[in-house]
C-alpha cells in the first residue's frame, strides 16, 4: 500500500517515511517519486526468555512465601527487595519483626551526634511507614546510647501487640526504661542490657511473659522479687551483672531454665519444682572477705530443696564455695535422680569444696557426664587437705561415662581426685585431661597412666594447654 503526498518540498520527505514507516509517493516539481524507508525499524530490546520467566516467578510468589523470605533477611535487605517488582515494593512495611542492629543499620561516621541522628531518623522512618502489627522489636546498635527517642518508640509499641522486645544499650549510662514498657502485657520475651528498671507502684507483672533476660541492669530488691513472682508463666530467667539487689529469691512455679552470674549474698528457690537447667556463677573478688549466708542445715541442702527434677547443673566461679558453707552432708537427703550433666569449678586445695563436690557426685546416681574446672588463681591451700580416697572409700558412679578435667597443674589433691574417679567409674568411656600449662606435663601423663581404672574400656586423653 502506497501513501500519496502532494508536497513540493523535499525537506519533508524524511518526515513522511520516518513517521509513516511505509513507501511514500511524493510529487516534486511535477515529477512523482517513490521514497522507500530503508532504515530498519528500531524495536525495544527483549529480555532473555529465562530472565522473563524468573521475573514473573518472583512477582507471582504467594504472599505467605514472600513473608517467609523477608523474615530471613535483615531489615536493610528487606527494604532493598522493593525494587524487585510492584508486588514487592511495599511488602517490607508489613514486616512484623523489626531488628535495628549493626547488620541492619549501617552508619559510618566519627561524630557521635551524627551517628545518633542517623539512627533515630532510620527508626523513625521505618515506624512511620510501617503498617500492621509489630510482634518483635529489637534495638541493639553498638553506636546507640540511651536517648529520649527510645521513650517515644516504646510508647508507640505499648499501644500495639508487641510480643518480643529486646533493648541493648552498648554505650553511656544505664538507660531508664519509661513506664510505658510495663503496660506491654502481651510480651512473651523481654531482653534488656544496660538498663535501669523502676516499675510503677501499680505494676502487676507481665502476665504472658515466658522468657526474661536481664544483663547489666539496676533494680531494687523489692521490685526484682515482685517482678519475678508476678510473671506466672515465666519459664526462662537469665540474670547477669546486676546491682541494686543481692538476694536471689526466685518464686516461679513454671521456671525451667535459670542462668545467673553476678555478685549476690544468697539464692533460694520457692515452688520451682519444674526447674531442669541451672547455671550459676558467684563473682567474688578473691582479695575480699565475704560472709556467705548459711543456715543450720547448710547451703547444699537448702539449695537443692526445691530442685527435685534438675537435669543439668553448672557451678561456676566461686559458687561451690557458697555451697560448701555450713554443714556438708555425705550426700543430699533427696538424690537428684534426673541430673545427667554436672560442671563444677573447684579449688582442689580447699577441703570444703572437695567435700561439697563429692556430696554432689554421690547425690546424682544417674550422672553421665562430669566436667571439673580448676580455679588456678585460687590454688593456695585454705587449710590442710587430706586424701579424698580416705574420706570416701569405694563409692561407684555406675552411670558416669564421660569426664573432662581442665586447668589442673598436677598438684597432689588434683591427682587424688582423678585417681578416685578412675577407680569408681565402672562404665567410664573417656576421661579428657587438659592442664593449665605445659609445666610438668610429662610427669602428669605418667601419673595418669599409673592409676588403676575400674572400666576396662576407659580411654584417657591428654590435651595440650
Amino acid at each position: 500500500m502506497l501513501s500519496l503526498c502532494d508536497t513540493t518540498s523535499c525537506i519533508y520527505l524524511s518526515t513522511f517515511y520516518c513517521v509513516l514507516r511505509r513507501p511514500v509517493l511524493c510529487c516534486l516539481n511535477g515529477t512523482y517519486m517513490l521514497v522507500l524507508n530503508l532504515q530498519k525499524q528500531r524495536e525495544p530490546p527483549e529480555l532473555p526468555c529465562n530472565l522473563r520467566i524468573e521475573v514473573d516467578r518472583i512477582s507471582n510468589l504467594p504472599g505467605h512465601i514472600i513473608d517467609k523470605i523477608l523474615s530471613h533477611l535483615s531489615l536493610r535487605d528487606a527494604v532493598r527487595t522493593s525494587i524487585l517488582s510492584t508486588k514487592w515494593r511495599y511488602k517490607w512495611v508489613t514486616l512484623p519483626y523489626l531488628v535495628f542492629d549493626n547488620q541492619s543499620v549501617l552508619v559510618s561516621a566519627q561524630d557521635q551526634t551524627l551517628v545518633k541522628n542517623k539512627l533515630v531518623s532510620i527508626v523513625d522512618h521505618v515506624l512511620l511507614l510501617h503498617t500492621g502489627p509489630i510482634h518483635k522489636f529489637k534495638l541493639s546498635h553498638r553506636d546507640l546510647q540511651g536517648v529520649s527517642d527510645i521513650d517515644r518508640w516504646i510508647l508507640f509499641l505499648s499501644r500495639g501487640s508487641v510480643k518480643e522486645f529486646i533493648l541493648e544499650i552498648w554505650k553511656g549510662h544505664r538507660y531508664r526504661l519509661p513506664s510505658s514498657i510495663y503496660s506491654c502485657q502481651k510480651l512473651i520475651h523481654l531482653e534488656l542490657f544496660n538498663c535501669l528498671l523502676k516499675p510503677p507502684s501499680n505494676f502487676n507483672g507481665f502476665r504472658s511473659l515466658k522468657s526474661l533476660d536481664l544483663q547489666h541492669i539496676t533494680m531494687d530488691q523489692l521490685a526484682f522479687e515482685h517482678m519475678i513472682s508476678s510473671c506466672p508463666l515465666l519459664e526462662r530467667l537469665t540474670l547477669m551483672n546486676f546491682d541494686g539487689f543481692t538476694l536471689l529469691n526466685i518464686h516461679a512455679p513454671n521456671l525451667l531454665f535459670f542462668d545467673v552470674g553476678g555478685v549476690f549474698e544468697d539464692v533460694s528457690f520457692r515452688d520451682t519444682f519444674h526447674l531442669a537447667v541451672v547455671s550459676i556463677g558467684l563473682y567474688v573478688n578473691t582479695g575480699n572477705e565475704r560472709n556467705l549466708a548459711f543456715g543450720s542445715t547448710g547451703n547444699l541442702i537448702k539449695f537443692f530443696a526445691c530442685l527435685p527434677h534438675i537435669q543439668r547443673l553448672e557451678v561456676q566461679s566461686f559458687f561451690l564455695k557458697y555451697l560448701a558453707a555450713g554443714t556438708i552432708p555425705g550426700k543430699l537427703p533427696k538424690p537428684c535422680v534426673d541430673l545427667s550433666f554436672l560442671s563444677i569449678r573447684i579449688n582442689f586445695n580447699d577441703i570444703e569444696e572437695n567435700l561439697a563436690a563429692l556430696c554432689l557426685l554421690r547425690s546424682c546416681p544417674n550422672l553421665q557426664e562430669l566436667e571439673m574446672l580448676a580455679r588456678t588463681e585460687d590454688q593456695a591451700p585454705s587449710r590442710a587437705a587430706t586424701n579424698i580416697a580416705e574420706n570416701f572409700q569405694s563409692f561407684p558412679f555406675n552411670q558416669l561415662r564421660i569426664i573432662k578435667i581442665v586447668g589442673i597443674s598436677g598438684i597432689r589433691q588434683e591427682l587424688y581426685f582423678i585417681n578416685f574417679l578412675l577407680a569408681n567409674t565402672p562404665v567410664l568411656e573417656r576421661m579428657t585431661v587438659k592442664p593449665a600449662s605445659m609445666d610438668g606435663g610429662w610427669e602428669l601423663v605418667k601419673e595418669l597412666l599409673r592409676f588403676r581404672r575400674a572400666s576396662m574400656h576407659a580411654e584417657i586423653i591428654y590435651l595440650d594447654p
